[in-house]
């Protein structure tokens, strides 16, 4: 039966919750922080705590051993644990808004590796639908486990972080077939993920180093799942002509790379397939990093704030500041910043800016694979060798200019050979070539935010 929509933001709230009502932004905060699942949490979708300042962490040089100023905006206080619930609820809302969906009507279906899954039940689960996630059976058990704690519903499929391309046919054959009766949130191909993190990640990514170094962004990294992330590297470059967007990708998997298929353990990226919402013409670089290192990086800093502090000589304040705050793909993002301000040779003015997309409340059991793989618990040395090795040591190697040698075609090559396999027509990806394209879907926020606003009524 169908229902009334729950109301929930438009990009510009997202964008800047100031827009909204002093008493709306106070009872979302108090919501956040006390009752979880009350709808008015939807109004917390945004980078800034629904205040005027983004959350970040300027990582110590001592941890990074660069010069550059390394900034990771943290995803963690977006509500459900992570950013991946923004672009889930901007594909729901538009849905509300252009194709009159309404709670009741259809089934949401999530396809995903994690945390878009998760924010797909969550946003479900506070608007009023029923959610199903389509994923892989063996990711880590937190993310199972938060799935059903929104009521969600799981439909595994077989394999790990590498073999998303079961699920997106899983997702194709059972769920997109049936259009009358799901709604699918498919945020490898809709360009609503691509919208919200050019328009609100974007910003809050120019917003991160205004008031560091020389208040420019020299570079933006991020390693792709879906690659809507990449896309604040589009509002980068409206800003800074001249800032370098990199992509990152698993050495053990290196798909864009040179078509390498293999497994990894960063959950959340490396699903062996350029998205069909990557602007590859707008992504300068590319560059490897070993899975281990991310999982390694991750235990130094859940298990080793008095190795930093005694052996690396972070500020004890400053290394505590660390702890709990990444999982291996935020590892991941933080090794491809430093190996990004090596690259270009950055300097103490400059700042490299990345994305910890959630934190480590959902990979205990990471690091219990990590023990069983290691004999037992790292103890100090190997803490030190690990941290030493992952931040410090991150290498100038497997790295690929994009922009050179027919490197971006090779990408969109591979796009068109992907997506056309799933009913997508040949002439509407080859217009993803040109950046009018992108420009023009990231323009329809102009028209859709009325509709967000007119469909919910006040607020």
């Amino acid at each position: 039966m169908t229902r009334p929509i729950i109301p929930g933001p438009t990009y510009a709230e997202m964008r800047d919750p100031l827009r909204l009502s002093d008493a709306l932004r106070q009872s979302a905060q108090k919501a956040l922080h006390e009752d979880e699942l009350n709808p008015i949490n939807l109004f917390n979708l945004n980078w800034k705590n629904t205040g005027a300042t983004v959350e970040r962490i300027v990582l110590p040089k001592e941890l990074t051993g660069v010069q550059a100023n390394i900034i990771v905006l943290s995803g963690r206080n977006f509500p459900s644990g992570s950013m991946k619930v923004g672009p889930a609820y901007t594909t729901l809302a538009e849905a509300e808004a252009l194709h009159h969906l309404r709670p009741g009507d259809k089934a949401v279906i999530g396809p995903s590796t994690g945390n878009f899954g998760i924010g797909t039940a969550y946003v479900s689960r506070l608007k009023g639908y029923q959610a199903v996630v389509v994923m892989p059976d063996n990711m880590s058990r937190e993310r199972y486990e938060r799935i059903r704690k929104y009521g969600g519903d799981l439909d595994l499929t077989p394999g790990t972080e590498s073999d998303v391309i079961l699920t997106l046919e899983r997702t194709h054959s059972e769920y997109v077939s049936k259009p009358d009766q799901y709604m699918v949130l498919a945020q490898f191909e809709l360009l609503p993920n691509y919208r919200f993190h050019r328009h609100v990640t974007g910003d809050a990514v120019a917003q991160a180093a205004q008031d560091v170094g020389n208040g420019r962004v020299a570079a933006f990294v991020s390693a792709p799942g879906s690659a809507g992330t990449l896309a604040a590297g589009d509002y980068v470059k409206s800003l800074y002509s001249d800032a370098k967007i990199v992509a990152l990708e698993p050495r053990e998997c290196p798909t864009l790379y040179d078509g390498g298929q293999g497994q990894h353990r960063i959950e959340g990226i490396g699903d062996k397939m350029v998205t069909l919402i990557h602007n590859v013409y707008n992504t300068d670089l590319l560059m490897l990093i070993h899975d281990d290192d991310t999982v390694r990086g991750m235990e130094v800093m859940q298990s080793g704030t008095h190795i930093l502090v005694d052996r690396l000589g972070v500020p004890s304040a400053d290394a505590c500041h660390l702890f709990g705050k990444f999982g291996p793909s935020c590892i991941c993002n933080i090794i491809g910043a430093i190996k990004t301000a090596k690259y270009l040779g950055l300097g103490a003015d400059d700042n490299v800016v990345t994305i910890a997309t959630d934190s480590y409340d959902r990979y205990p059991s990471v690091s219990e694979n990590l023990y069983e793989r290691n004999g037992g618990k790292p103890d100090d040395d190997q803490l030190e060798m690990w941290a030493k090795s992952a931040f410090l040591g991150a290498s100038l190697g497997e790295i690929v200019d994009l922009s050179v040698d027919g490197q971006q075609a090779r990408l969109q090559q591979m796009k068109k050979d992907l997506w056309t396999r799933f009913g997508y027509d040949a002439s509407y990806i080859d217009s993803m070539a040109d950046q009018e394209f992108w420009d023009a879907e990231y323009a329809r926020i102009e028209e859709i935010d009325p509709l967000i606003a007119q469909v919910r009524g006040a607020v």
